[in-house]
Protein backbone atom coordinates (compact mmCIF):
# COMPACT_ATOMS: atom_id res chain seq x y z
CA UNK A 1 0.00 0.00 0.00
CA UNK A 2 2.81 2.42 0.81
CA UNK A 3 4.43 1.86 -2.59
CA UNK A 4 1.13 2.72 -4.29
CA UNK A 5 0.85 5.86 -2.16
CA UNK A 6 4.38 6.99 -2.99
CA UNK A 7 3.64 6.62 -6.69
CA UNK A 8 0.40 8.54 -6.22
CA UNK A 9 2.26 11.39 -4.48
CA UNK A 10 4.84 11.52 -7.25
CA UNK A 11 2.16 11.70 -9.95
CA UNK A 12 0.13 14.32 -8.06
CA UNK A 13 3.16 16.59 -7.70
CA UNK A 14 4.09 16.06 -11.34
CA UNK A 15 0.60 16.92 -12.59
CA UNK A 16 -0.28 19.75 -10.18
CA UNK A 17 3.11 21.36 -9.59
CA UNK A 18 2.78 22.17 -5.87
CA UNK A 19 0.64 20.74 -3.05
CA UNK A 20 0.59 21.28 0.69
CA UNK A 21 0.92 18.43 3.17
CA UNK A 22 -2.73 18.90 4.08
CA UNK A 23 -3.84 18.74 0.45
CA UNK A 24 -1.93 15.50 -0.04
CA UNK A 25 -3.20 14.07 3.23
CA UNK A 26 -6.81 14.84 2.29
CA UNK A 27 -6.38 13.44 -1.20
CA UNK A 28 -4.77 10.19 -0.05
CA UNK A 29 -6.82 9.89 3.16
CA UNK A 30 -3.80 9.72 5.50
CA UNK A 31 -2.36 11.94 8.22
CA UNK A 32 -0.01 14.86 7.70
CA UNK A 33 2.66 12.97 9.65
CA UNK A 34 2.38 10.09 7.15
CA UNK A 35 2.90 12.51 4.26
CA UNK A 36 6.09 13.82 5.85
CA UNK A 37 7.41 10.27 6.27
CA UNK A 38 6.53 9.52 2.65
CA UNK A 39 8.43 12.61 1.50
CA UNK A 40 11.48 11.42 3.39
CA UNK A 41 11.16 8.05 1.67
CA UNK A 42 10.93 9.65 -1.78
CA UNK A 43 13.96 11.83 -1.07
CA UNK A 44 15.94 8.81 0.13
CA UNK A 45 15.04 7.04 -3.13
CA UNK A 46 16.62 9.86 -5.14
CA UNK A 47 13.43 11.72 -6.10
CA UNK A 48 14.17 15.50 -5.99
CA UNK A 49 11.31 16.53 -3.67
CA UNK A 50 11.50 20.18 -2.58
CA UNK A 51 9.70 21.78 0.40
CA UNK A 52 8.86 25.48 0.15
CA UNK A 53 7.96 27.44 3.28
CA UNK A 54 5.52 30.31 3.60
CA UNK A 55 1.90 31.08 2.84
CA UNK A 56 2.11 29.81 -0.74
CA UNK A 57 4.49 27.00 0.08
CA UNK A 58 4.15 23.28 -0.22
CA UNK A 59 5.79 20.22 -1.70
CA UNK A 60 6.97 20.18 -5.31
CA UNK A 61 9.39 18.41 -7.61
CA UNK A 62 12.62 20.06 -8.66
CA UNK A 63 12.22 22.09 -11.84
CA UNK A 64 12.59 20.01 -14.99
CA UNK A 65 12.14 16.68 -13.24
CA UNK A 66 9.58 14.33 -14.74
CA UNK A 67 8.97 10.62 -14.62
CA UNK A 68 7.50 8.38 -17.30
CA UNK A 69 6.01 6.18 -14.60
CA UNK A 70 2.21 6.10 -14.93
CA UNK A 71 1.55 4.10 -11.78
CA UNK A 72 -1.39 2.51 -13.55
CA UNK A 73 -2.30 -1.09 -12.96
CA UNK A 74 -3.38 -3.34 -15.82
CA UNK A 75 -6.99 -3.30 -14.60
CA UNK A 76 -6.99 0.51 -14.43
CA UNK A 77 -5.72 0.72 -18.00
CA UNK A 78 -8.44 -1.69 -19.15
CA UNK A 79 -11.17 0.37 -17.47
CA UNK A 80 -9.83 3.53 -19.12
CA UNK A 81 -9.81 1.91 -22.54
CA UNK A 82 -13.45 0.95 -22.15
CA UNK A 83 -14.58 4.50 -21.37
CA UNK A 84 -14.27 5.97 -24.85
CA UNK A 85 -17.27 8.30 -25.41
CA UNK A 86 -17.62 7.40 -29.11
CA UNK A 87 -21.14 8.76 -29.53
CA UNK A 88 -20.29 12.06 -27.86
CA UNK A 89 -17.08 12.83 -29.74
CA UNK A 90 -18.73 11.78 -32.99
CA UNK A 91 -21.63 14.16 -32.45
CA UNK A 92 -19.20 16.96 -31.65
CA UNK A 93 -17.16 16.28 -34.77
CA UNK A 94 -13.90 15.74 -32.89
CA UNK A 95 -13.39 12.01 -33.44
CA UNK A 96 -10.02 12.53 -35.15
CA UNK A 97 -8.71 14.66 -32.27
CA UNK A 98 -9.92 12.14 -29.72
CA UNK A 99 -8.26 9.28 -31.60
CA UNK A 100 -4.95 11.17 -31.76
CA UNK A 101 -5.07 11.94 -28.04
CA UNK A 102 -5.97 8.35 -27.25
CA UNK A 103 -3.00 7.00 -29.23
CA UNK A 104 -0.70 9.36 -27.34
CA UNK A 105 -2.13 8.07 -24.07
CA UNK A 106 -1.45 4.47 -25.07
CA UNK A 107 2.09 5.42 -26.06
CA UNK A 108 2.61 6.80 -22.55
CA UNK A 109 1.75 3.46 -20.95
CA UNK A 110 4.61 1.28 -19.72
CA UNK A 111 5.81 -0.91 -22.58
CA UNK A 112 4.76 -4.05 -20.72
CA UNK A 113 1.11 -2.83 -20.85
CA UNK A 114 0.94 -1.42 -24.37
CA UNK A 115 0.24 -4.78 -25.99
CA UNK A 116 -2.40 -5.54 -23.36
CA UNK A 117 -4.02 -2.14 -23.94
CA UNK A 118 -4.34 -2.70 -27.68
CA UNK A 119 -5.65 -6.21 -27.07
CA UNK A 120 -8.45 -4.88 -24.88
CA UNK A 121 -9.33 -2.16 -27.34
CA UNK A 122 -9.64 -4.62 -30.21
CA UNK A 123 -11.89 -6.99 -28.27
CA UNK A 124 -14.33 -4.79 -26.35
CA UNK A 125 -16.05 -1.71 -27.75
CA UNK A 126 -18.51 0.52 -25.89
CA UNK A 127 -20.85 2.39 -28.20
CA UNK A 128 -22.00 5.03 -25.74
CA UNK A 129 -24.66 6.55 -28.00
CA UNK A 130 -27.96 6.32 -26.18
CA UNK A 131 -26.76 4.11 -23.34
CA UNK A 132 -29.50 3.08 -20.91
CA UNK A 133 -29.19 1.97 -17.30
CA UNK A 134 -31.41 -1.12 -17.52
CA UNK A 135 -29.32 -3.92 -19.01
CA UNK A 136 -30.42 -7.24 -20.46
CA UNK A 137 -29.73 -10.52 -18.74
CA UNK A 138 -26.64 -12.01 -20.39
CA UNK A 139 -25.52 -15.09 -18.39
CA UNK A 140 -23.38 -16.30 -21.32
CA UNK A 141 -21.32 -13.09 -21.44
CA UNK A 142 -18.41 -14.29 -19.21
CA UNK A 143 -18.02 -17.51 -21.21
CA UNK A 144 -18.04 -15.63 -24.53
CA UNK A 145 -15.50 -13.14 -23.21
CA UNK A 146 -13.24 -16.02 -22.18
CA UNK A 147 -13.44 -17.51 -25.67
CA UNK A 148 -12.49 -14.14 -27.19
CA UNK A 149 -9.45 -13.82 -24.93
CA UNK A 150 -8.36 -17.43 -25.56
CA UNK A 151 -9.01 -17.08 -29.32
CA UNK A 152 -10.95 -20.35 -29.34
CA UNK A 153 -13.92 -21.14 -31.54
CA UNK A 154 -17.43 -21.04 -30.10
CA UNK A 155 -20.37 -23.30 -30.82
CA UNK A 156 -23.53 -21.19 -30.52
CA UNK A 157 -27.16 -22.21 -30.30
CA UNK A 158 -29.57 -19.38 -31.05
CA UNK A 159 -33.23 -18.84 -31.80
CA UNK A 160 -34.02 -18.62 -35.50
CA UNK A 161 -37.71 -17.98 -35.80
CA UNK A 162 -39.55 -20.83 -34.12
CA UNK A 163 -36.53 -23.12 -34.39
CA UNK A 164 -33.04 -23.31 -32.94
CA UNK A 165 -29.90 -23.17 -35.05
CA UNK A 166 -26.25 -24.00 -34.40
CA UNK A 167 -23.32 -22.00 -35.65
CA UNK A 168 -19.57 -22.50 -35.22
CA UNK A 169 -17.98 -19.05 -35.02
CA UNK A 170 -14.70 -17.29 -34.40
CA UNK A 171 -15.44 -14.77 -31.59
CA UNK A 172 -13.61 -11.52 -32.31
CA UNK A 173 -15.10 -8.94 -29.97
CA UNK A 174 -17.87 -7.67 -27.73
CA UNK A 175 -19.87 -4.49 -28.28
CA UNK A 176 -22.13 -2.81 -25.74
CA UNK A 177 -24.80 -0.48 -27.13
CA UNK A 178 -27.94 0.87 -25.45
CA UNK A 179 -28.99 -1.88 -23.04
CA UNK A 180 -27.58 -4.80 -25.02
CA UNK A 181 -24.36 -6.75 -25.58
CA UNK A 182 -23.41 -8.03 -29.03
CA UNK A 183 -20.88 -10.62 -30.20
CA UNK A 184 -19.01 -9.86 -33.41
CA UNK A 185 -17.76 -13.11 -34.92
CA UNK A 186 -16.34 -14.58 -38.08
CA UNK A 187 -18.28 -17.40 -39.79
CA UNK A 188 -18.05 -19.39 -43.01
CA UNK A 189 -20.43 -16.86 -44.51
CA UNK A 190 -18.48 -13.81 -43.38
CA UNK A 191 -18.74 -11.47 -40.41
CA UNK A 192 -21.87 -11.74 -38.28
CA UNK A 193 -23.25 -9.94 -35.21
CA UNK A 194 -25.22 -11.83 -32.53
CA UNK A 195 -27.27 -10.28 -29.74
CA UNK A 196 -26.00 -12.18 -26.71
CA UNK A 197 -29.29 -12.12 -24.81
CA UNK A 198 -30.83 -14.15 -27.65
CA UNK A 199 -28.25 -16.93 -27.55
CA UNK A 200 -29.60 -20.14 -26.04
CA UNK A 201 -26.28 -21.92 -25.46
CA UNK A 202 -22.57 -21.40 -26.03
CA UNK A 203 -19.64 -23.80 -25.68
CA UNK A 204 -15.92 -23.08 -26.03
CA UNK A 205 -14.23 -25.45 -28.46
CA UNK A 206 -10.69 -26.80 -28.31
CA UNK A 207 -9.87 -25.47 -31.77
CA UNK A 208 -8.16 -22.09 -31.88
CA UNK A 209 -8.35 -19.59 -34.75
CA UNK A 210 -6.13 -16.93 -36.26
CA UNK A 211 -7.47 -13.44 -35.66
CA UNK A 212 -7.62 -11.33 -38.87
CA UNK A 213 -4.58 -9.04 -38.83
CA UNK A 214 -6.33 -5.87 -40.01
CA UNK A 215 -9.63 -6.34 -38.19
CA UNK A 216 -10.61 -3.29 -36.13
CA UNK A 217 -13.62 -3.82 -33.88
CA UNK A 218 -14.70 -0.16 -33.57
CA UNK A 219 -14.42 0.46 -37.32
CA UNK A 220 -16.35 -2.70 -38.15
CA UNK A 221 -19.11 -1.75 -35.72
CA UNK A 222 -19.51 1.77 -37.09
CA UNK A 223 -19.63 0.44 -40.64
CA UNK A 224 -22.23 -2.20 -39.74
CA UNK A 225 -24.39 0.42 -37.98
CA UNK A 226 -24.24 2.66 -41.06
CA UNK A 227 -25.21 -0.26 -43.33
CA UNK A 228 -28.07 -1.21 -41.01
CA UNK A 229 -29.46 2.33 -40.99
CA UNK A 230 -29.18 2.65 -44.78
CA UNK A 231 -31.18 -0.58 -45.18
CA UNK A 232 -34.06 0.61 -42.99
CA UNK A 233 -37.29 1.72 -44.70
CA UNK A 234 -37.79 5.47 -45.08
CA UNK A 235 -40.99 7.44 -44.63
CA UNK A 236 -40.50 11.17 -45.41
CA UNK A 237 -42.74 13.75 -43.80
CA UNK A 238 -42.97 17.47 -43.03
CA UNK A 239 -43.78 18.77 -39.56
CA UNK A 240 -44.21 21.98 -37.63
CA UNK A 241 -42.59 21.84 -34.18
CA UNK A 242 -42.03 24.15 -31.28
CA UNK A 243 -38.39 25.23 -31.19
CA UNK A 244 -38.02 24.19 -27.55
CA UNK A 245 -38.98 20.60 -28.42
CA UNK A 246 -36.69 20.09 -31.43
CA UNK A 247 -33.74 18.75 -29.43
CA UNK A 248 -35.92 16.16 -27.67
CA UNK A 249 -37.51 15.21 -31.00
CA UNK A 250 -34.10 14.59 -32.57
CA UNK A 251 -33.31 12.09 -29.80
CA UNK A 252 -36.18 9.78 -30.77
CA UNK A 253 -35.26 6.40 -32.18
CA UNK A 254 -35.80 5.96 -35.94
CA UNK A 255 -36.12 9.69 -36.58
CA UNK A 256 -33.80 11.76 -38.76
CA UNK A 257 -34.31 15.50 -39.13
CA UNK A 258 -32.92 16.40 -42.56
CA UNK A 259 -33.86 20.08 -42.88
CA UNK A 260 -35.04 22.80 -40.50
CA UNK A 261 -36.46 26.23 -41.32
CA UNK A 262 -38.12 28.99 -39.32
CA UNK A 263 -41.89 29.50 -39.55
CA UNK A 264 -42.66 32.03 -36.85
CA UNK A 265 -41.30 33.00 -33.46
CA UNK A 266 -40.89 29.89 -31.37
CA UNK A 267 -41.89 27.48 -34.17
CA UNK A 268 -39.92 25.62 -36.83
CA UNK A 269 -40.77 23.68 -39.97
CA UNK A 270 -38.74 20.52 -40.56
CA UNK A 271 -38.29 17.75 -43.10
CA UNK A 272 -38.14 14.41 -41.28
CA UNK A 273 -37.45 10.78 -42.14
CA UNK A 274 -39.37 8.17 -40.16
CA UNK A 275 -39.21 4.44 -40.82
CA UNK A 276 -42.88 3.72 -41.47
CA UNK A 277 -46.29 5.38 -41.33
CA UNK A 278 -47.11 3.56 -38.09
CA UNK A 279 -43.87 4.54 -36.35
CA UNK A 280 -44.31 8.16 -37.50
CA UNK A 281 -47.79 8.24 -36.00
CA UNK A 282 -46.60 6.68 -32.72
CA UNK A 283 -43.72 9.15 -32.33
CA UNK A 284 -45.76 12.25 -33.21
CA UNK A 285 -48.52 11.33 -30.78
CA UNK A 286 -45.97 11.34 -27.94
CA UNK A 287 -45.39 15.05 -28.52
CA UNK A 288 -49.04 16.03 -28.44
CA UNK A 289 -49.73 19.60 -29.57
CA UNK A 290 -46.01 20.47 -29.65
CA UNK A 291 -45.74 18.88 -33.12
CA UNK A 292 -48.07 19.06 -36.12
CA UNK A 293 -47.79 16.79 -39.16
CA UNK A 294 -48.04 18.88 -42.33
CA UNK A 295 -47.42 16.26 -45.01
CA UNK A 296 -48.18 13.65 -46.34
CA UNK A 297 -52.00 13.72 -46.10
CA UNK A 298 -52.21 10.03 -45.11
CA UNK A 299 -50.12 10.76 -41.99
CA UNK A 300 -52.42 13.63 -40.99
CA UNK A 301 -55.44 11.40 -41.59
CA UNK A 302 -54.05 8.55 -39.49
CA UNK A 303 -53.17 10.93 -36.65
CA UNK A 304 -56.67 12.40 -36.79
CA UNK A 305 -58.20 8.94 -36.56
CA UNK A 306 -56.07 8.09 -33.53
CA UNK A 307 -56.90 11.38 -31.78
CA UNK A 308 -60.64 10.88 -32.40
CA UNK A 309 -60.43 7.33 -31.04
CA UNK A 310 -58.63 8.58 -27.94
CA UNK A 311 -61.16 11.40 -27.44
CA UNK A 312 -64.03 8.92 -27.70
CA UNK A 313 -62.34 6.56 -25.26
CA UNK A 314 -61.79 9.26 -22.64
CA UNK A 315 -65.28 10.75 -23.19
CA UNK A 316 -66.84 7.35 -22.44
CA UNK A 317 -64.66 7.01 -19.35
CA UNK A 318 -65.81 10.40 -18.07
CA UNK A 319 -69.42 9.26 -18.33
CA UNK A 320 -68.56 6.08 -16.43
CA UNK A 321 -66.97 8.08 -13.60
CA UNK A 322 -69.56 10.86 -13.51
CA UNK A 323 -71.30 9.47 -10.41
CA UNK A 324 -68.08 8.90 -8.43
Amino acid sequence: MRADRLIAILLLLQNRGRMTSQDLADKLEVSGRTIHRDMEALSAAGIPVVAERGTNGGWMLAEGYRTNLTGMKKEEIQSLLLSQPTGIVGALGISDNFEAAFQKLIAAFPSMYQEEAEKVRQRIHIDGAGWRDASEQVPLLPLIQEAIWLERQLLLVYARGAEQAERLVQPLGLVAKNNAWYLVAGTEGGMRTYRISRLQEAAIQREMFDRPERFDLASYWQQSIAEFKSALPRYPAKIRIKEADLSRFRQQWYVTVTKVGAVSQGELKADVLFNTLDSACEILLKFGSAVEALDPPELRQKLLQEVKAMAKLYANNLEDYADI
